[in-house]
């Protein structure tokens, strides 16, 4: 059942993007996303009660009053960043660990950042289960950052603040990109791509407007 689900998961977010080429500067997404879209098992992230809608091309509530997010979300952000096996990319989100595992068939490491305890714990177990090892899922605050392990070639914000966390854009690497949706819960949110170029200045583009829980400090 899942491989037919995920090919239509596959040609909705392929249509979903031409119809938003304006907006988001591509037609198509690389095929190395798009390949980590098809062998990551997303039923394996939601609860069993939702698992025959996992595949389909919408959010679906995790616990804690979070979500694993729109597929086809999933897989712009990631190609937003233009992931490279050498790379090390931080997470600010965690969630369910989906978003964690499609980079981590993608790039080098990825480390994981997760306010909700609960959460944390879970995601943590449930990638080591399915034998996703290149991920560290960190316990923390993620409007902070995890200076002990930066700079990051890619950072990718799952939940979004008011503005962009100064942190993040000082642990970015030079040339690294910085994948973030900024507004309020309740006003227009808009997907931003930062660019930080190789003398340190810093590019935001604005692409789309989004919708994600908002970004929350420790709990």
């Amino acid at each position: 059942m899942e491989n037919r689900h995920c090919r239509q998961m596959l040609e909705e977010i392929a249509s979903e993007v031409r119809e938003t080429a304006h907006l988001i500067g591509r037609a198509r997404l690389s095929d190395a996303v798009m390949e980590a879209m098809a062998q990551v098992p997303r039923e394996a992230f939601v609860s069993p009660d939702l698992r025959r809608e996992a595949y389909a091309n919408y959010p679906l509530p995790i616990d804690h009053g979070q979500t694993i997010s729109q597929p086809y979300m999933v897989a712009l952000m990631t190609d937003l960043l233009e992931p490279r096996p050498q790379h090390r990319v931080l997470e600010v989100g965690t969630g369910c660990g989906y978003q964690s595992a499609v980079l981590s068939l993608l790039v080098e490491r990825v480390v994981s950042l997760e306010v909700i305890k609960a959460l944390a714990t879970s995601a943590r177990a449930r990638l080591a289960r399915l034998g996703y090892g290149n991920v560290e899922v960190i316990h923390a605050d993620g409007g902070g950052g995890w200076p002990e392990l930066a700079p990051y070639d890619g950072i990718i914000v799952t939940a979004a603040p008011t503005e962009i966390p100064p942190a993040l854009i000082e642990q970015l690497a030079d040339d690294g990109r910085l994948v973030i949706p900024v507004g309020g819960q309740y006003s227009t949110q808009q997907l931003l791509r930062v660019t930080k170029g190789g003398d340190g200045t810093v590019k935001v583009d604005t692409l789309l407007p989004v919708r994600f829980v908002p970004l929350t400090g420790d709990a």
